[in-house]
């Protein structure tokens, strides 16, 4: 086998293993085993380690992105990592001693919740200091396939182990994933470029409207931000309900759905795989557009399920191959805007995109609850998909859908 391209690219092959390892252990679910194996939490009680998860991004996201573009990125990737790691680690210290309790639960979420945030707004801005600008795409594709295989195994591995070593040792495996990607990123030599100080340092409440500003300003990186603004609404409905859909409306089992969902990580997988390829054959925003509405599309397949458990599964199974689509659409994404947005920029710019999406999310989740009162599931869900179809309208008509190629060069439009 020869080894061409990024695989001969050491650096980043060392960014690729430190987010894959990070990546498993976060999809092993420990928090989730430890509550419920081990302290027997309620479901209010994993409602609020949920949301304790989700807060941190919603309340600092924006201004982790101010700290990604004024400090050097690679520190912040190996400290959230050794912090993800250290919270995980005194679950293990307070079970070992019994001290563990609910609340002890709440903070490591929170915690870990806000490492994620900057973990996940760094990476992506450290990115483009490690591969040449035409090989982002096949960057992203890299790095969305371990993230397809992770969907597929981490939470299936993480149930395993709790079923048969206990759900502490899931904690100790996933602590263990951080501290090994943290140590891996220790080892990448490339310099990185350092952040240009002034003398006079703008306020992060300025750096930050700066950003959101960048963004409104820039027609492509605003229609992106619509675009997942209508998607994560329409979409926190559509999986908010998912569950439970499939087992009151549908009778299927738990142990059965859960299989279905992972053929999607199966399917992310193929459409990380052939992204770059298709990508090359059809442009980049015509590409967004098309495998978006695709994916828009497969929710409906969702309410459409009906009679037999078998036929109902059987749609549920295909809706899994809208992720697809959905994969190729997001590692465009990532590369168009890592290709038009400065440096400087980058890292405010990821982070709106962060606190964007999970608001939506937030937004659908709670409008889901309230519509499937008053409507029904699959009504609810039918509006879901609506709302992700929106997304795709906004893209159709923005600049998104000419923009053929990735620019040969960032342009400092500040």
């Amino acid at each position: 086998m020869t080894f061409t391209g990024l695989w001969r690219n050491v650096n980043f092959m060392k960014l690729w293993f430190a987010q894959t390892v990070s990546e498993l252990g976060s999809k092993m679910g420990a928090l989730g085993f430890v509550a419920v194996l081990a302290l027997a939490a309620s479901p209010f009680q994993m409602g609020l380690i949920g949301a304790f998860r989700v807060l941190p991004a919603l309340m600092f996201g924006l201004v982790a992105g101010v700290w990604v573009d004024r400090l050097p990125r690679r520190p912040i990737l190996i400290l959230a990592d050794f912090g993800s790691g250290a919270l995980l680690a005194s679950i293990v210290v307070a079970w070992a001693i019994d001290r563990l309790t609910i609340e002890h639960l709440y903070v490591v979420g929170f915690g870990t919740g806000l490492t994620s945030v900057f973990f996940q707004v760094a990476y992506r801005s450290y990115l483009p200091s490690l591969v040449p600008r035409g090989d982002l795409i096949e960057a992203n594709s890299k790095l969305s396939t371990s993230e397809a295989v992770v969907e597929t195994t981490g939470f299936s591995a993480g149930g395993w182990i709790a079923q048969i070593l206990g759900s502490i040792t899931v904690v100790v495996f996933d602590a263990i994933t951080f501290f090994v990607s943290g140590i891996a990123l220790l080892t990448i030599r490339k310099h990185e470029p350092v952040p240009e100080k002034t003398s006079e340092q703008p306020s992060i409440r300025r750096e930050i409207v700066e950003g959101l500003s960048f963004v409104w300003k820039d027609g492509i990186l605003r229609a992106i931000a619509g675009s997942t603004i209508f998607s994560g609404i329409g979409m926190g409905m559509v999986f908010t309900l998912w569950l439970l859909f499939g087992v009151e409306e549908l009778g299927i089992q738990p142990g059965v759905l859960g299989t279905i969902a992972a053929v999607g990580g199966v399917t992310s997988l193929g459409g990380a795989v052939y992204a770059q390829r298709v990508t090359k054959k059809f442009g980049i925003g015509p590409t967004m557009v098309v495998t978006h509405a695709l994916a828009a599309v497969s929710f409906f397949l969702i309410p459409a399920a009906s009679g037999p458990v078998f036929i109902a599964a059987t749609f549920l199974v295909i809706n899994q191959f809208g992720d697809a689509p959905g994969v190729i659409y997001g590692i465009n994404e990532t590369s168009l805007k890592q290709a038009i947005t400065p440096l400087n920029m980058l890292g405010r710019v990821n982070a709106s995109s962060h606190v964007v999406g999970l608001s939506g999310t937030l937004v659908g989740s709670l409008a889901a609850g309230i519509l499937g009162e008053m409507i029904g599931l699959r009504a609810t869900i039918v509006v879901g998909g609506v709302f992700v179809l929106l997304g795709v309208v906004v893209l159709v008509v923005s600049p998104v859908l000419k923009t053929k190629e990735l620019p040969e060069a960032v342009e400092d439009r500040l």
